[in-house]
């Protein structure tokens, strides 16, 4: 694929995190004109200090909870341990999870959750109970060192009033809490997704949000700077290239571009990949204020595996090309960095370990493991990058690479529960308008009478009228999609109609 215009990664930024319903959306930035930074040089110079020795490349692996058939925590962390695996980051702080890891010699990262971030934020005690609870009963058998306050929490507008004023006071408490345990070894900080930016095209450009960039990310730096502690960034090239895949080229996300550089125009660094784009995008955006010292944390970052029929590019091939060439760049001696950071050792998470079957949203959603729910591997990886690719195993050859033209169908999973499917039917059917006329007693898809197939219908109806302002086939994983016409006789199922 040709690349007619330079990519701009704001335009898709971050894996969606759905909470509520079934309208998971991706979230979506502006871009802003090119703003020249004079002070381009002074970052490079103020990042050059930062040697390697000062942390290691290990790369690491995020290990999620959300599947109802996920191996058992002493399971985990032996696969997690096959993978060659240096670290590994949790969405909470499970203490079966933290046991299993005691004396394994991994570095761990644990999560203060969203909702009590606000309380944490004036309240030191709590900090401290939370510090006393989650982390002093297992360390330093298990080796906890980072300890991330909130998930993305600059993502969500609805969290404003409440949570974005208390993450950096709730930062800080955690801090003092674990300095008051003599616990001194352990990094604090937040993850941030790419749309924290206005501006990232060119990477020079990149500004932080308006109404962050004072107010919260500025605070952040200078305690992230102060404390030594790193700037948790997720960051997945898949996004802008999926949503963009006409002038954005595969090979460049995948690393595996030949003959195709791109060059910033204020600062004329060349870039070979839209990773490294991505990141000089943020690190120009805390040069903007003032922080260009402060790392770069890749806390999340990856391929999708798999997809639905509406999506593109989710696939083994490229999940492998995409975590193999990740692993070999990050493990590089002496290290790569990146154009605006030469030789700076970036620490990454790849997401995740497992295929989880309980993630809401688009297909993607559920396959980004690096294992199956059994145990196997979705692909043979070594995350050390000690294993030349020529001796892993061959990969299938990707089939979705271009975007499927046709009808699509959204239908009740298999395996879907029925209790939860008739409270998801209820739900499809509480929405638009004859959503579910077709399935009343006495119309033509009533009989059979049936949850299943009631619901099939309740779920390709809905899709088929909400598609276009963000509805998906999910149903919290109660939904399929499907390119087999589920109609019968007189019953016809309405469906999305792909053309590009």
């Amino acid at each position: 694929m040709l690349l007619h215009h330079p990519p701009d990664p704001q335009k898709a930024s971050r894996r969606t995190h759905p909470s509520m319903a079934d309208y998971p959306k991706q979230r979506r930035n502006h871009t802003m004109p090119i703003v020249a930074i004079p002070i381009f040089l002074l970052s490079i110079n103020l990042l050059s200090s930062f040697t390697s020795a000062e942390i290691s490349a290990k790369v690491g692996v995020n290990y999620g909870q959300l599947g109802n058939n996920l191996p058992t925590p002493t399971q985990s962390v032996n696969l997690i341990k096959k993978l060659k695996a240096g670290r590994v980051k949790l969405y909470d702080a499970n203490p079966q999870i933290l046991k299993a890891l005691a004396r394994t010699n991994l570095q761990v990262s644990v999560m203060v959750p969203n909702e009590i971030i606000a309380n944490i934020s004036s309240n030191h005690s709590l900090a401290r109970q939370w510090i006393r609870t989650n982390v002093v009963p297992f360390h330093p058998h298990t080796k906890i060192r980072y300890v991330l306050v909130g998930n993305e929490i600059l993502s969500f507008p609805n969290l404003k009033p409440t949570v974005w004023p208390a993450l950096v006071p709730a930062i800080r408490q955690i801090k003092h809490a674990l300095k008051s345990f003599n616990i001194t070894n352990v990094k604090v900080g937040t993850t941030v997704a790419m749309d924290c930016l206005e501006s990232s095209f060119p990477p020079s450009s990149g500004k932080f949000r308006a109404d962050i960039a004072s107010s919260v990310m500025k605070p952040m730096l200078q305690f992230l700077h102060k404390t030594k502690s790193f700037f948790f960034l997720d960051v997945y090239p898949y996004f802008p290239w999926s949503t963009d895949p006409k002038n954005i080229r595969l090979d460049y996300a995948l690393f595996a571009a030949k003959n195709f550089t791109y060059t910033d125009p204020v600062t004329n660094l060349k870039y070979t990949n839209l990773l490294d784009q991505m990141l000089d995008a943020v690190h120009f955006a805390m040069v903007n204020l003032g922080y260009g010292d402060v790392r770069i944390w890749i806390a999340e970052t990856g391929w999708p595996n798999g997809c639905d029929y509406d999506q593109i590019g989710g696939n083994v091939y490229n999940a492998a090309a995409y975590n193999r060439n990740l692993v070999k760049r990050l493990t590089s001696k002496p290290p790569l960095g990146t154009p605006a950071r030469p030789g700076v050792v970036l620490p990454t998470f790849i997401f995740s370990l497992y295929n989880e079957n309980l993630k809401g949203g688009p297909g993607t959603e559920r396959h980004w493991g690096l294992y199956y729910p059994n145990g196997t591997s979705v692909y043979e990886i070594e995350l050390n990058g000690e294993t030349p690719e020529t001796k892993l195993s061959e990969l299938p050859p990707p089939q979705n690479n271009e975007a499927y033209k046709g009808k699509i169908w959204c239908v009740a999973a298999p395996d879907a529960n029925l209790t939860l499917l008739g409270d998801a039917l209820t739900y499809a059917c509480g929405q638009g308008n004859g959503t579910c006329d077709p399935i009343q007693p006495g119309r033509a898809c009533y009989k059979p009478n049936s949850l299943k197939r009631h619901a099939s219908y309740a779920f390709s109806s809905y899709w088929s009228q909400f598609r276009k302002s963000g509805g998906t086939c999910s149903f919290n994983g109660l939904a399929v999609q499907t390119i087999k016409d589920p109609s019968y006789g007189a019953c016809k199922f309405p469906s999305v109609i792909l053309t590009a």
